[in-house]
């Protein structure tokens, strides 16, 4: 039998890595959703979406540019913590959306349950920080 033994540098290595694999998924999906109100549902569209739910049209456009500009953020590794942390609002409104949805994110009109999981996958990345294969450490 072959046992895998993992020194410390190693541990270090592999959780940089773990890290950065959770921040670029994190940013690829804001990224997704954000470009998703664009050029899917397009800006006008979003916009009366948004003031059918109660909300100022204006919240589309913050919206979307937490989600574009926090994706790429989260892509390339700057300011992690904060843009992190600074998403978790524009995911507990959109599980505040989808609230009557009931739980599973399958149901019609999506459930809170994914964003909600995003959201709490965003806390953790907040505390992890970037992790490896940033563009600058000092932005990290």
């Amino acid at each position: 039998m072959t046992t895998l033994s993992v020194t410390p540098a190693s541990a270090s290595t592999l959780n940089l890595h773990a890290t950065a694999l959770l921040r670029i998924s994190l940013g690829v999906m804001a990224l997704a959703h954000g470009l998703l109100k664009v050029f899917v549902f397009t800006l006008p569209g979003t916009v009366g979406y948004f003031e059918s739910l109660g909300l100022p049209g204006f919240v589309a456009y913050l919206t979307i540019a937490a989600e574009v500009g926090g994706g790429l953020a989260l892509l390339f590794g700057v300011y992690t913590r904060w843009v992190s942390l600074a998403l978790v609002p524009v995911l507990l409104g959109a599980a505040w959306v989808h609230l009557g949805n009931g739980w599973m994110f399958s149901n019609a009109g999506g459930g809170w349950e994914f964003p909600v999981f995003w959201a709490v996958a965003l806390l953790v990345q907040a505390g992890l920080g970037s992790g490896s294969l940033v563009i600058n450490r000092r932005w990290a």
